[in-house]
């Protein structure tokens, strides 16, 4: 006993004698510092934060949420990276939650919109014009099988709306399943699809089931893809008459906090839901166009092909802009009555969607975000060998989540620390998303024009905020 006292008391005086120069070799580590970037911005002369967070504050509804605690007043954007009122530059990680694909102002879609501004902003469907049929024909050439008829709209939320009636009324059933920790959207019916209880009000949802989540980190059935199925057809034996309308799914669940769903779940739940009647759809809001660097879509990623398949985000880099893509047999089901967008598929908006695909091809982006992205996770999967604070690690291509917990065992989030990092990213210049129940996940999802250098900076800045904690 005295022998553990004398050693405890010498460890601890050891302890005190090096602490002083571990703080010192702490402090002495300097900041990471942006990549180079060949851009001069503008003098900003228009008002400043304070004075726009007023107007907002008055003006706009309470329910808006803002980033950081004091928020920032972001007037320009170029490429990857965006620019305060100061003319700071900072790197967005996160691309106006996962919307900016090809980059900010990228020239060729800049170009694409304001040359077709000058000439005819606006004219709906009832009127023929070559944009929305040139783009509808672009969009149905990157699908596969028989996924060929076009629907625009102009949000995420929107098209899955859209996918929801057709399920209905194609099969002709109304129950709908999706999953926990999922989100198809804010408008009053998507709203039932998502599973997030932060995003969602006290009204009625319809008939909607929400299944047990495929997450090989969290999950109760680890990367048990079986048991995960057949809970979705214990929904449909005991919530249902035996049939259903149909399943919807993002592969890899955005504002869950990146959960990218345990390999072969979709091919098992999609045998099941057509057996019960239903109609498989894959949200693609977040994961389209390339983001996952080793498909196209993120569907692709689990070997099925859908039914429908929604759009939006980085289909206009910006734009507002959405799509639903269907087969000829379920988009026929419209046509008994009048279907209806006053701005889907809008000259200004097709000649940007389509400038958008043109890009990403041309700029081998998909090949990119491959590449890149598995730059990136290597890193942040060295770093967490590093710090106890990172969980996981996961994603794929420029889709990537970080969680953070207290306990590696427990996996208890870590909710404080990680709005602590939050707020020291941003002061290095790095702009991140924050996902999942708990917010205590890191969503990194920049502008696909993202490069190893900035990927480098992302995971320096978060190891220097890290050991600052």
């Amino acid at each position: 006993m005295a022998l553990q006292r004398y050693l405890l008391k010498r460890s601890y005086e050891a302890e005190e004698r090096f602490r002083p120069l571990l703080l010192r070799s702490f402090s002495s580590i300097s900041a990471p510092t942006l990549p180079s970037f060949d851009y001069e911005p503008k003098d900003y002369k228009g008002p400043l934060a304070d004075e726009v967070f007023q107007k907002r504050k008055k003006f706009l509804g309470p329910s808006l949420f803002h980033y950081y605690q004091k928020p920032i007043n972001i007037v320009e954007g170029k490429m990857q990276y965006l620019f305060d009122e100061n003319g700071k530059r900072y790197l967005d990680a996160i691309a106006g939650i996962v919307t900016v694909s090809c980059g900010h102002c990228h020239p060729e879609v800049l170009n694409a919109i304001v040359e077709q501004s000058k000439i005819l902003q606006h004219a709906t469907t009832i009127y023929l014009h070559h944009a929305i049929a040139d783009f509808a024909e672009a969009l149905a050439s990157k699908m596969p099988g028989n996924l060929k008829v076009v629907y625009f709209v102009n949000s995420g939320s929107e098209a899955n709306e859209l996918a929801m009636l057709m399920a209905r009324l194609y099969s002709g059933n109304l129950g709908m399943i999706s999953l926990r920790n999922s989100y198809h959207g804010g408008s009053s019916g998507t709203l039932g699809l998502t599973a997030l209880n932060t995003w969602k009000y006290s009204i009625p949802e319809g008939e909607i089931h929400h299944a047990i989540n495929p997450d090989p980190y969290r999950g109760v059935f680890g990367s048990d893809v079986n048991s995960y199925a057949q809970d979705v057809q214990d929904h449909i034996d005991f919530g249902t008459s035996g049939k259903v309308a149909g399943f919807i799914a993002e592969t890899i669940q955005g504002a869950g906090g990146a959960v990218e769903l345990a390999p072969g779940y979709l091919k098992l739940v999609y045998d099941i839901v057509r057996k019960a009647g239903g109609v498989c759809i894959a949200d693609e809001v977040q994961t389209g166009f390339g983001r996952t660097g080793s498909h196209y879509w993120g569907f692709e990623t689990q070997g099925v092909l859908p039914d429908i398949v929604t759009m939006a985000k980085g289909i206009g880099n910006g734009l507002p802009l959405g799509a639903v893509v269907t087969t000829p047999e379920i988009a026929n089901v419209l046509a008994h009555k009048i279907q209806f967008n006053t701005f889907g598929g809008n000259p200004v908006c097709s000649a940007g969607g389509l400038a958008v695909l043109k890009v990403i091809d041309k700029e081998k982006r998909q090949a990119h975000c491959a590449d890149v992205g598995s730059h990136l996770i290597e890193r942040l999967k060295a770093l967490q060998q590093k710090h106890d604070i990172i969980g996981n690690v996961r994603g794929r291509g420029l889709m990537v989540g970080i969680e953070f917990v207290t306990d590696k065992k427990e996996k208890t989030p870590a909710k404080a620390e990680t709005a602590v990092l939050f707020e020291k990213m941003r002061e290095l210049g790095v702009l991140v998303g924050k996902g999942g129940l708990h917010g205590s996940v890191f969503r990194i999802k920049p502008p696909m024009c993202f490069t190893k250098d900035d990927a480098d900076f992302l995971v320096d800045a978060l190891d220097y905020s890290i050991l600052k904690l």
